[in-house]
């Protein structure tokens, strides 16, 4: 992924919060991407969902966590 249309400071901040976001969620990825295979065809809505969709907002929540120290440390 390319932060090049950022201004520099924006581009280097982006990066290394990105980076920081794949590592941070690389587990929670693993267990959306093995809830949806093992979910036979009737099974993938309804409760599915759910479960995705909580995965999703702690995966949102570790990226507002990580760019809120980012700001602390005086990223931005």
């Amino acid at each position: 992924m390319s932060f090049e249309h950022l201004p520099e400071r924006q581009a280097r901040l982006a990066q290394d919060l990105y980076e920081e976001l794949r590592a941070a969620s690389d587990a929670d990825i693993r267990a959306m991407a093995e809830l949806l295979a093992t979910k036979p065809d009737d099974e993938l809505f309804g409760e599915a969902e759910f479960q995705l969709r909580d995965m999703v907002h702690r995966v949102g929540a570790k990226a507002l966590q990580a760019a809120a120290m980012q700001r602390k440390k005086g990223g931005m």
